[in-house]
């Protein structure tokens, strides 16, 4: 993905000093590697849903592109040159994400307001409550932040194959995403059916949450190219990749060797895959609406 010459986004919060820097979150205000894999084991032997973050709310305000239990960091933080890199390459995503969505608004009659980045090392307070970086990068609509530790990219190419400057923008994209769900009203009417229904059948609306996330991931792809033609040979695949490492059922059976589907809360691999392609193939907000799918056609 060639981002040379594109500016950097200065909607960003960086808290990576002092272990997590714990103050609430808000707008303009353990090793990783083995925790997450630890975290996606404990998730899916359990398919406990509020063990995936410390949450102040049971209506879970917190969504992430994967889920795993949350727990607790400290020490003074000292970026490494590779993550310095990141920091760079994601605040450049984030700008991007700033101009797909502010077009994609004015064509709606709307206003994009965007989210604020936050850098976080080991843990973190958001609007939402606590969560450590085991827990992966998370949208909290509370503070309507997307909160990240870098290092999560290193564990993406150790623990699950996915590796790539495009896959590592996909991410982002997605928890951007849920942001664009928030201010479309989609994510608040979700959270409030969810919190009317069973365990399994909340389970299914988290799908289409996330499944339309990823589709609009696709959308800001589809934007990003047209725009700046920034998307190079294989970078597509890279983001089909990462979708499929993190489908529920490929996860599942990672942590435990068999799947559960009736506690998929994310989708299936087919499923992400299916729906970041639709947004990525039609570029078209319209196209991104899974709820109105029955849930086994999504």
């Amino acid at each position: 993905m060639r981002l040379d010459g594109r500016r950097e986004s200065s909607n960003v919060d960086d808290r990576r000093s002092g272990g997590g820097g714990f103050k609430l979150g808000g707008k303009g205000g353990l090793g990783i590697g083995v925790a997450i894999v630890i975290g996606l084991i404990t998730y899916f032997m359990t398919g406990d849903l509020n063990q995936a973050f410390q949450v102040a709310s049971s209506s879970s305000d917190v969504t992430s592109v994967v889920t795993g239990q949350s727990g607790a960091g400290s020490g003074e933080y000292q970026p490494t040159p590779e993550e310095k890199e990141l920091e760079t390459f994601a605040k450049k995503v984030l700008a991007s994400t700033e101009d797909v969505w502010t077009a994609e608004f004015q064509k709606m009659g709307k206003t994009y307001e965007p989210p604020t980045l936050v850098f976080f090392s080991g843990s973190v307070q958001s609007g939402c409550g606590g969560a450590s970086a085991s827990a992966g990068p998370f949208y909290c609509s509370a503070d309507q932040c997307v909160y990240i530790d870098l290092s999560f990219f290193t564990t993406m190419k150790s623990s699950l194959g996915a590796d790539g400057d495009f896959a590592y923008a996909y991410v982002i994209a997605h928890e951007v995403g849920h942001h664009v769900q928030y201010l479309l009203g989609n994510l608040g009417r979700a959270h409030a059916q969810m919190a009317k229904l069973s365990e399994s059948e909340a389970n299914k609306v988290s799908v289409q949450i996330e499944l339309q996330a990823d589709c609009f991931a696709g959308i800001w792809a589809y934007h990003e190219q047209k725009m700046f033609g920034s998307l190079e040979d294989g970078d597509l695949e890279e983001a089909i990749s990462t979708a499929q490492v993190i489908g529920d059922d490929y996860l599942q059976k990672k942590a435990q060797g068999y799947t559960v589907p009736e506690s998929f809360n994310h989708g299936t691999s087919q499923q992400r895959i299916k729906w970041f392609k639709r947004g990525f193939t039609t570029g078209d907000l319209s196209q991104g609406d899974t709820f109105s799918y029955r849930y086994e056609n999504l």
